[in-house]
């Protein structure tokens, strides 16, 4: 049996989802590609076989290819992670606003994801609070992944309070 009909049939069958990482997964915590449609799917295995990520063995059987492995190692050491401030309720007096060009989506999400890290929240699409400072090791390394132009901080003289 091949991939795309096994897909296909995972994809045929309903069931209760969960998330993990961002990914809709199935109880066992395998990929539930329920919410993709098919042509999506077929499109995405096309571009990793022309990539040469993936191959499909003569069995019909997709397998990752060293280069595809060697792609993702990539990919998971692109951006550093930080850890996050512990205390919620210190005051909230640090604004800031960015705007990180659509070709650096990647590291917008990572930029998001790491203000949630440090107690910010969305207040508007691209600005954000939160409590100040921000960690010196992250600023510098926004600095080195050429962020630092992209965003601005402000000082607030009072805490915002969250409504």
């Amino acid at each position: 049996m091949s991939l795309e009909i096994e897909v296909l049939e995972y994809l045929s069958k309903k069931r209760p989802t969960l998330r993990y990482k961002g990914l809709r997964v199935g109880l066992l915590g395998l990929p539930d590609f329920n919410h993709y449609k098919y042509q999506t799917l077929a499109n995405r295995f096309s571009i990793l076989s022309k990539k040469e990520f993936i191959r499909k063995s003569d069995k019909g059987e997709y397998f990752i290819t060293a280069r595809g492995r060697e792609f993702l190692e990539k990919q998971k050491n692109i951006l550093k992670k930080f850890k996050g401030e512990e205390n919620e309720s210190s005051p909230k007096d640090l604004l800031i606003v960015y705007d990180i060009p659509e070709n650096k989506k990647k590291e917008r999400e990572w930029f998001r994801f790491h203000l949630k890290k440090f107690n910010f929240f969305m207040i508007q699409k691209s600005v954000w609070v939160g409590p100040s400072p921000l960690p010196k090791d992250f600023l510098e390394y926004l600095d080195e992944i050429k962020l630092g132009d992209n965003f601005k901080k402000f000082k607030l003289s009072k805490g915002y309070g969250k409504k």
